[in-house]
């Protein structure tokens, strides 16, 4: 892993880390081809690109009931409980959420509030490739349930022999998905917002996946919603000499085992604790089936920061706005506090990021590459739309009336001003 040491007094600049940003030039051009060919070819053009990336020749991208049927029959009954487990314990967490339409009324008559409703439809993108996630499907699926949404759609990329996952199927019937569909990739997320003949268009898409599916999600933005563009995953450590360097070099691993671009960053404010940990991993690598994933991540997005002191960590912390943060520090919960920008925060050494990933409750899907400063995890109030209700009596209209015609004539909008005063002299008339 890469090493900077911090001065005493110096601030990490986030620069330092390299960032390449959400997706590359090369896939924006790539999805952009094939967001527009989807558009004027639909089911053809998802057939075509399905065999050409998928090895996979489908007449028909929707799974049957019966074919769902058959995975959650025949489903490993141990893994089939961990899934309604973790499910359980993310419905609980995500119902807290839940928020209710409100109104207020003012002492003249006007009433005022927000009324929250679901959205119509929604299509979650469950990526393939390196790895099978049912437990993104129940991250995305779950809240969008809870929030009230009717329809829930979901693609996922099949495998070679055009299947999809059993644990995928079983995730989509235990979380209530109402469609699945056997198609990824930047055309999937094309056809979830304009439609094709076989895959009706949603309201929003959400959910994680490669450089050109993120790409993909940025072009359809403003005609379809999203949740985010997410770049490639990110784990940062903060420990120091008195913490269990195995602990924190297997929690390193684990966000490197992901994928070659992922970004794994240590803080801590001990040269010989950071030789510890990286000696650690050299002895784990031995031992991991996706040694070469860590290796080649680590090795070309891993970093380790040496600060002066536990401030300069905590900032630096801040300035990096890590996906996933974990506190390897006595009384972690304590700093809490101090940490201002962090997807989600995993404190103290008994809580590994892997457990939030699967079992904890809280979402998994969140901010990247530092947008942490001003984002936060997929939730329920992504999957519901807020319309603001204004009513007005007679009085309460003679009361805010001078204030908004004096607005209105200041900008210029006659009948803006005009609007208010015609229904001011009707009342005085009565």
């Amino acid at each position: 892993m890469r090493r900077i040491t911090l001065a005493s007094g110096e601030e990490f600049r986030e620069e330092y880390l390299g960032r390449q940003g959400a997706f590359n030039p090369d896939a924006l051009r790539s999805a952009t081809s094939i967001v527009e060919d989807v558009r004027m070819r639909k089911d053809e053009a998802l057939r075509d690109y399905t065999e050409k990336f998928d090895g996979v020749s489908l007449e028909n991208f929707r799974v049957s009931n019966a074919a769902i049927d058959e995975a959650v029959a025949g489903i490993d009954p141990n893994l089939a409980k961990a899934l309604e487990q973790a499910a359980a314990q993310i419905r609980d967490f995500h119902e807290r959420q839940r928020q209710q339409s409100w109104f207020s009324a003012r002492e003249d008559g006007a009433l005022v509030g927000s009324k929250i409703s679901p959205l119509e439809s929604v299509g979650l993108y469950i990526p393939g490739g390196r790895a099978l996630y049912p437990s993104s499907v129940l991250m995305n699926a779950i809240p969008a349930k809870v929030a009230g949404v009717k329809r829930i759609a979901c693609t996922t990329p099949p495998a070679k022999d055009g299947t999809l996952d059993s644990a995928i199927l079983f995730a989509c019937r235990l979380a209530g998905v109402t469609e699945v569909y056997s198609v990824g990739g930047a055309q999937a997320i094309a056809a979830l917002a304009y439609g094709t003949e076989s895959i009706a268009a949603v309201s929003k898409i959400t959910g994680p996946g490669n450089a050109y599916v993120a790409a993909a999600k940025q072009l359809v933005s403003g005609d379809v919603g999203i949740d985010m563009v997410a770049g490639p995953s990110e784990v940062c450590v903060i420990a120091d000499e008195t913490e269990d360097a195995s602990l924190v070099a297997i929690d390193l691993m684990a966000q490197a085992e992901h994928d070659p671009l992922a970004s794994c960053y240590l803080i801590t404010c001990s040269e010989s604790f950071a030789d510890a940990v990286e000696a650690a991993i050299a002895n784990q690598l031995a031992l991991s089936p996706r040694a070469e994933i860590t290796r080649d991540s680590l090795e070309n997005q891993g970093l380790i920061i040496i600060c002066a002191d536990k401030d300069s960590a905590l900032q630096t912390v801040n300035i990096i706005a890590p996906e996933h943060l974990e506190v390897h520090l006595e009384g972690a919960m304590e700093l809490l506090g101090s940490i201002k920008n962090a997807g989600a925060i995993f404190l103290g050494k008994w809580t590994p990021e892997a457990i939030g990933d699967y079992v904890a409750g809280p979402n998994h899907t969140l901010p990247t590459g530092g947008t942490a400063r001003y984002s936060s995890p997929l939730s329920v109030d992504d999957f519901v739309k807020k319309s603001s209700v204004i009513l007005y009596s007679a009085r309460a209209l003679q009361n805010d009336s001078c204030a908004a015609i004096t607005i209105a004539d200041h900008e210029g909008l006659w009948a803006h001003a005009r609007s208010i005063e015609y229904r001011i002299a009707k009342i005085n008339e009565e």
